[in-house]
């Protein structure tokens, strides 16, 4: 009985053992399998992620960013691009106020999601550290053009994350009238898309642009020199409306459809010419950025109307004034760019176009970039002039 007794006991010692020394193996095999745990941040993120800036400057941020705010002009139409908008958590004051004509398609088609954001400070990248530090986002995307009074630098970028604590993202913002520009509008897309986590939407969006500008070329290609038509754009906006004088050198509709820009020469940003030259110049078609509306008298509209000189311009007599609609409004609308070409190209070259519906590819362009189809609800806000022939 004592032996048998000895052995139950024995018997249960063994199993006991047995079944300590699995757990134990079990446990050792879960240890050295289970990533290990990462330590969370001063955010409260498990993750950071390392960014190289527009300005060569190393950022760390926060993965995933779920909070942002942007800064200068064109960072909140970047973020709207890469289909981010939800994370803003505040804006500058030119996305609260009500303006009666609105050039901004990301703004028609998020604007009122925008107003209901808290402030940031002031437009042009005016910031109030304090506003943003009391809105608490996880990262600051700042940018503005190169050259510009408006511009942004890595200076500018350090001050105002030394200031609030917070990542600052700087790059700049670029342009589509020159290789330079166009480079530093992809990076600046790039950049941007890495710290939000994404990156192929920003090569979508380069994609698409270049095959965009591609198929303008194509189709406008070959046609001899003799044959390209001469154009001339005026009332070309820039910090505001400005009236027939004002134009852009390096327009891009032309030069992507192949007409004879008769200011081209003039440099690459913005240009106010001499009324005399334009009438020297003569150009075949004149296009009106319609923005110029905004000006007592219908600015450069009203300008072509009733200046005695301008009245003489062939394309005036003979009914060849169009109207285009603005791209440069608190930075330059890309898409805007784009449909603008196509129209150009439609009424320069209409054998070439036949397949195009200006209105209808610029509403396929703008739902690409802003997700909206707002050209109708943009081009009402100038008389329709968009788009159309301009009585003059």
């Amino acid at each position: 009985m004592k032996n048998n007794k000895s052995m139950k006991k024995f018997l249960i010692l063994t199993s006991m053992a047995l079944v300590l020394c699995a757990m134990l193996a079990i446990a050792g095999c879960v240890s050295n399998s289970a990533p290990a745990t990462e330590v969370p941040s001063a955010t409260g993120k498990a993750a950071m992620l390392a960014v190289k800036d527009g300005f060569g400057r190393d950022v760390t941020v926060p993965v995933p960013l779920e909070r942002v705010v942007c800064s200068g002009s064109g960072g909140l139409r970047y973020l709207v691009y890469l289909q981010a908008q939800d994370l803003a958590v505040g804006v500058d004051d030119i996305e609260k106020k009500e303006q009666a004509i609105e050039g901004r398609p990301y703004a028609l088609a998020w604007g009122s999601q925008f107003k209901a954001l808290p402030l940031i400070g002031e437009y042009r990248g005016k910031d109030d550290p304090e506003k943003i530090i009391a809105i608490s986002p996880e990262a600051v995307f700042k940018t503005g053009s190169t050259g510009t009074a408006y511009a942004t630098s890595a200076a500018d970028a350090d001050k105002l994350q030394e200031k609030t604590g917070i990542p600052v993202v700087a790059f700049p913002y670029g342009s589509l009238r020159n290789d330079a520009e166009k480079a530093e509008m992809y990076a600046g897309l790039r950049v941007m898309g890495k710290a939000l986590g994404k990156e192929d939407r920003a090569e979508e969006i380069i994609a698409y642009v270049e095959a965009t500008m591609k198929d303008l070329e194509s189709r406008t290609a070959g046609i001899a020199a003799a044959d390209q038509k001469t154009a001339y754009v005026g009332g070309v906006s820039s910090a505001g409306a400005h009236g027939t004088i004002s134009t852009e050198p390096a327009y891009p509709p032309f030069l992507w459809v192949n007409a004879k820009n008769v200011a081209a020469g003039m440099g690459t940003a913005h240009a106010d010419i001499a009324k005399e030259a334009l009438v020297e110049w003569d150009p075949e078609f004149i296009f009106v950025d319609v923005g110029t509306l905004q000006l007592d008298n219908q600015g450069a509209v009203g300008e072509l109307k009733s200046d005695p000189a301008l009245r003489g311009l062939s394309a005036v007599k003979e009914g060849r004034v169009y109207g285009v609609l603005p791209y440069n409004f608190y930075n330059v609308n890309y898409e805007s760019v784009l449909a603008d070409a196509y129209f150009v190209g439609k009424i320069l070259y209409p054998d070439r176009f036949t397949d195009i519906d200006p209105a209808q590819k610029a509403d396929e362009i703008y739902t690409f970039f802003v997700g909206k189809p707002v050209f109708s609800q943009m081009n009402s806000q100038y008389g329709g002039f968009g788009f159309s022939q301009i009585p003059v």
